[in-house]
């Protein structure tokens, strides 16, 4: 079975890969709120911090924290459990919560199928879990397959409730019948997923340690191409399929903390996050994280310095508050796409450099050592939150501004250059006629909610055009039956910021409010 068959076309394969990318949304999506539970619960609770701040050693305090930090810590204990059903539930066309809890039965029945073979074979670790890579999952004792285990289910799960989820038995089975039946069949299937994993998943876990390796192996320059390919696939919605394997799995790494085996960057962070003993933060979150902050943060403020600065006298006042908004929310949350996509498509060639500039900032990062992690972003938030509460002994934060700085200017003069040097029709620089399109550039711009609505729907081809509609933090992704029916300027009149388009796959960028808008077409769609 093609795993979305109702793609075709020229742009099914970018389709495809946008669909199975919005998919990691839905889990990603509650891990800055995990994060910011963690992030103070365990910084303020951390024995280290409550003796260098005495006045933090209240009683009914320190419980408070403590609640906060077990709250945060059980999300990112459980990435298996949330990426399963995050990954069905993303998938699946319709009858979303029969998906999402076949995938939880599923992962259990999964778990539970690798534990009575380990016990079969005599392999069942006594103690020592970790150094033959079992761990507890759901309760459950276990290989440690983690995040790869959860989407595995998530996809099995999510091929079966496509297949299943409207047939019809015999009429003395009716009852198991439709929905009914896809837990059925999801759970009998995750039994040979089980004893597949049991066989396959160490083999899996020796390569995925290689590749490691390899990554290790590359040093700094490994680092820049890692951060520049990131940036490279941005605009097209795929980084989420990129950076999660280094975030959440062995590619990022592994560590052994309180006596547990915990792979992948952004786990291990979270774990050192709320262990007392940590005295410095794991190293390679210099190499996956890290160097956002210096992008988010400082590279792109200069950007749109530069963007206002060569933009028409006429245009500035109307330009600088658009990117007023869009530096805001790039420096204090790290979402960057309102930023980029102003410039994206007018002028590739600072989007290519900019990609080059963010490699060499995570380069940066991981020469100076900066361990200062993150939940999805690289905002100020996210800075204050597990750089400054953490300690500059831990994190080496303070090299993000000292970096930062220069590294404003350096977008800053070298934006400015290319931008006069080849007239490129950055904000406020259009033609006359193309100055009213403007306007629409943001959401707040396209009218009331009906209009926009009206807009959006005219722009995707009409109602019956719409084949598939989600979101993910910034963009609309929407499945079209036409693509030749879509309307670029009708979309940009809704104030959309940004249009990406491949064949049936369509993008469409409104930055922060896209749940919103979501929501909204939703409404009349539906």
């Amino acid at each position: 079975m093609d795993l979305f068959s109702e793609t075709r076309g020229n742009g099914s394969l970018f389709a495809k890969a946008q669909r199975f990318g919005k998919s990691f949304m839905l889990p990603i999506a509650v891990l800055p709120a995990a994060g910011i539970l963690l992030g103070i619960g365990g910084a303020l609770s951390n024995p280290n911090s409550v003796r260098a701040y005495p006045f933090l050693d209240i009683h009914w305090l320190q419980n408070i924290f403590a609640v906060m930090a077990a709250a945060g810590d059980v999300v990112f204990g459980n990435l298996a459990l949330l990426f399963a059903i995050g990954v069905a539930v993303g998938l699946a066309r319709s009858d979303k919560g029969t998906a999402g809890l076949s995938a939880a039965l599923a992962l259990l029945v999964m778990n539970a199928t690798i534990n009575a073979m380990l016990k079969i074979t005599g392999t069942l670790a006594a103690d020592n879990l970790a150094k033959v890579g079992q761990g507890i999952a759901l309760g459950i004792q276990t290989l440690e397959t983690g995040v790869f285990g959860g989407v595995a289910v998530g996809i099995m799960t999510y091929l079966l409730h496509d297949r299943f989820n409207k047939i019809e038995l015999p009429q003395f089975l009716g009852f198991f019948g439709g929905s009914r039946f896809v837990p059925i069949v999801s759970s009998f299937s995750a039994i040979f997923l089980g004893m597949a994993m049991f066989f396959v998943w160490p083999h899996f876990q020796k390569l995925i340690f290689a590749l490691g390796d390899l990554v290790e192996s590359t040093g700094y320059v490994g680092t820049l191409i890692y951060g520049f390919v990131l940036r490279m696939l941005g605009p097209f919605g795929l980084h989420h399929i990129f950076y999660i394997p280094f975030w959440t799995t062995a590619l990022g790494g592994a560590a052994i903390i309180d006596g547990e085996l915990v792979e992948g960057t952004q786990r291990i962070f979270f774990a050192q996050l709320g262990d007392p003993d940590t005295t410095k933060y794991y190293i390679g979150i210099s190499r996956f994280m890290s160097g956002r902050f210096i992008t988010m943060m400082f590279g792109l403020q200069g950007a749109c310095l530069a963007m206002y600065h060569t933009a028409k006298p006429a245009q500035k006042k109307l330009v600088g508050g658009l990117l007023l908004s869009a530096g805001l929310t790039s420096f204090l949350t790290g979402i960057t796409e309102p930023i980029e996509f102003s410039f994206l498509f007018v002028a590739p060639m600072l989007y290519v450099l900019h990609a080059f500039f963010d490699g060499c900032a995570f380069m940066l990062a991981h020469i100076l050592e900066i361990t200062v992690g993150q939940t999805f972003s690289g905002g100020c938030i996210d800075l204050i939150l597990f750089g400054v509460l953490q300690g500059a002994d831990k994190t080496n934060w303070t090299y993000i501004p000292m970096v930062g700085i220069p590294w404003f200017f350096l977008y800053y003069f070298s934006f400015k250059y290319l931008i006069l040097k080849f007239n490129f029709k950055t904000l406020g620089r259009e033609d006359e006629d193309e100055t009213e399109e403007i306007a629409g550039t943001s959401p707040a711009d396209g009218g009331n909610g009906t209009q926009r609505t009206d807009l959006i729907i005219q722009g995707l081809g009409g109602r019956a055009n719409i084949v598939e509609l989600d979101c993910c933090i910034t963009r609309l992704r929407v499945t079209v039956a036409d693509g030749g029916k879509v309307s670029e300027r009708l979309l940009k009149e809704s104030g959309a910021r940004g249009v990406l388009q491949s064949g049936t796959g369509v993008q469409v960028v409104y930055g922060s409010q896209v749940t919103v808008i979501k929501n909204e077409l939703e409404e009349v769609l539906y």
